[in-house]
């Protein structure tokens, strides 16, 4: 079985929530990756985190992503290309 290299995390926020809401989402969202990587053994230091939104409405879907291994090198590859 191949093993994974990336992990995403979604959340559904209110566009026009407080700014602290927003904040502690965000910081959550961090936290609870990290130790979703600690868990399944992946060093949090050793991977790329990227952000992405959608707006549906008046909510937005925040999916915050970890890369490591060869789908690090993947995503820095296409950065650089683009």
């Amino acid at each position: 079985m191949a093993k994974h290299t990336q992990a995403h995390l979604s959340r559904t926020v209110d566009k026009n929530g407080s700014s602290g809401s927003r904040d502690m989402t965000r910081r959550q969202m961090e936290y609870y990756m990290g130790a979703k990587l600690i868990e399944i053994g992946v060093d949090p230091k050793s991977a790329i985190y990227r952000w992405s939104m959608e707006t549906k409405g008046n909510s937005e879907v925040w999916t915050y992503s970890a890369y490591w291994g060869d789908s690090k090198k993947k995503v820095l590859q296409q950065e650089q290309g683009s």
